[in-house]
């Protein structure tokens, strides 16, 4: 906050549940001028919408720009604050992204910009929305008002580049620590679909027996979420489904439901993410094991949000990695890449829109090529308007192969963690780039007694954080040292965890 009022831009990385909104929100009462609000979640805007309003602050006035509300509704709202009657207006990208929509906000000359969910900014973030792509630019177009970006989870490169896209100026970077001391993380490993499916329900039922709250499965299907939240039904359990598939209106009623305690598990796919501020999520069981470590700690991150204990549980099997492999990005075809840059040519390329209807390719695939070939001109790859056809489209999928092998690689870093027999809080706050203090003494490897004490970087051969360059791998960033092994995450490749006995034998790392 102070750092908000002292005119820095600010990226915050604080846990779920921390009181992030707080920060824009006290922020942006103290600051002259309205507060505009950029959030990914028609729900989660809601959410904090309302949280204004509960919080006795109805003189603070809050509105919303979305597909929610009516045209007259929308107009309303930005009179509202081109009239000085709103603190907050709230939006997601693709609104922003409105050429009306913007043109209205820039003459708001608002006083600040929340992001939230910033690590959406990140093409190399696990979580990465093409619509948040372009907010760097569209916020500046408004006049370079003050930025806070929030993130529950971002590791170091994520971070690094939320401030590179976002623009962010003169920042100050407050991470105050990924560690969840009430979440006791488990991992029960299963030989064959049939006893995975069994032990599931099992665990789905032990600890709805321990408690009294709520709690979440993960699903990486829409089919395993519908045949899962029939089994639960069918065992007694008051159950509802979310996913993707599903319409709005059964969405929306699967959510309040689960918000209003009708029922006590949700069963879902990642679709039921963001904003799920429920504070009695006493556990989080994932079927199968998710993509990344940062997905996963995400969705953990969903228990215990009012302090009291909770349980991660994780039901593995390694042949269910094979599923993060296959939902890994995909290259884009040589003829699509060639499509695109003709358009950008031929349309100046300053409207997304007019770029897909020039080139006759949908919008999401589009829109993925042109952030592609934003980013290559952006780390100094050869420009569509340079004419090089041939190089733009090589460098557009070499790109395009750098980010797979990345979230190939995330796949790799949750078995290590499934199979690690460290304490398994250390490994999680290691890949975020945080040193643990001691063992968590709460998950199944501390309460088993096989984890050892936490590495520390103290007379270590190379020191966390530190950039080293591997012939193969090219340039990379030390994320965790272990007794016996090194993980760094290459610019090229993601991240690979080495034996560090060969890596001194054979000077596999050079220090940079």
């Amino acid at each position: 906050m102070q750092a908000l009022l002292d005119g820095h831009d600010v990226l915050l990385v604080s846990p779920t549940g921390s009181g992030k909104s707080l920060t824009y929100q006290v922020a942006g009462v103290l600051l002259e001028g309205c507060t505009v609000v950029v959030s990914p979640l028609l729900a989660l805007q809601q959410d904090q919408i309302e949280g204004l309003l509960e919080g006795g602050a109805e003189e603070l006035h809050a509105a919303r720009v979305s597909s929610a509300e009516t045209e007259a509704q929308r107009a309303e709202a930005l009179e509202k604050a081109r009239a000085g009657e709103l603190e907050f207006l709230f939006m997601s990208p693709e609104q922003l992204a409105n050429p009306d929509v913007l043109r209205e906000v820039s003459a708001l000359e608002p006083s600040l910009v929340a992001v939230d969910e910033a690590h959406c900014v990140s093409a190399w973030g696990h979580d990465f929305r093409p619509d948040y792509f372009r907010l760097g630019e569209l916020i500046e177009e408004i006049g370079s008002p003050g930025i806070i970006a929030m993130t529950a989870t971002a590791a170091l490169p994520v971070r690094h580049d939320i401030v590179e896209q976002l623009g962010l100026r003169d920042h100050r970077m407050v991470v105050t620590g990924f560690e969840r001391e009430n979440i006791s993380l488990r991992v029960v490993r299963c030989t064959d679909p049939a006893d995975q499916r069994r032990t599931v329900l099992e665990t789905v039922q032990d600890l709805a027996a321990q408690c009294t709250g709520s709690g979440i499965v993960y699903c990486r299907t829409r089919k395993g979420a519908e045949e899962y939240a029939a089994a639960l039904e069918e065992l007694g359990r008051r159950t509802a489904v979310y996913h993707a598939g599903l319409s709005q209106k059964r969405r929306n009623e699967a959510f309040d439901a689960f918000m209003d305690d009708e029922v006590d598990t949700i069963v879902a796919t990642s679709a039921f993410g963001m904003g799920i501020d429920k504070a009695d999520i006493r556990y989080v069981v994932h079927a199968e094991v998710p993509e990344s470590p940062d997905t996963y700690y995400q969705e953990v991150g969903r228990a215990g949000r009012d302090g009291e204990p909770a349980v991660a549980t994780l039901v593995y099997r390694p042949e269910d990695l094979s599923l993060g492999r296959f939902f890994s990005g995909g290259i884009p075809k040589r003829d699509d890449v060639l499509a695109v840059a003709e358009a950008v040519r031929a349309t100046g390329g300053t409207d997304p829109r007019e770029v897909r209807e020039h080139c006759g390719l949908g919008a999401r695939k589009a829109g993925r090529i042109l952030n592609l070939l934003e980013l290559v001109e952006e780390s100094g790859g050869p420009k569509v308007a340079g004419g090089a056809t041939d190089a733009v489209v090589d460098a557009v999928v070499e790109r395009a192969e750098a980010h797979r092998k990345l979230e190939r690689s995330r796949v790799e870093m949750m078995r290590g963690y499934a199979e690690t027999s460290r304490c398994r809080a250390d490994f999680l706050l290691a890949y975020f780039g945080e040193e643990a203090d001691d063992l968590c003494g709460t998950c199944d490897n501390c309460v088993d007694g096989v984890a050892t004490a936490v590495a520390t970087d103290d007379g270590a051969a190379f020191a966390l954080h530190s950039q080293v360059r591997h012939e193969d791998f090219g340039e990379g960033t030390v994320t965790d040292l272990e007794e016996d092994r090194i993980t760094v995450l290459f610019d090229d490749v993601g991240y690979k965890t080495l034996s560090l006995e060969l890596v001194e034998e054979e000077g596999l790392l050079e220090r940079r």
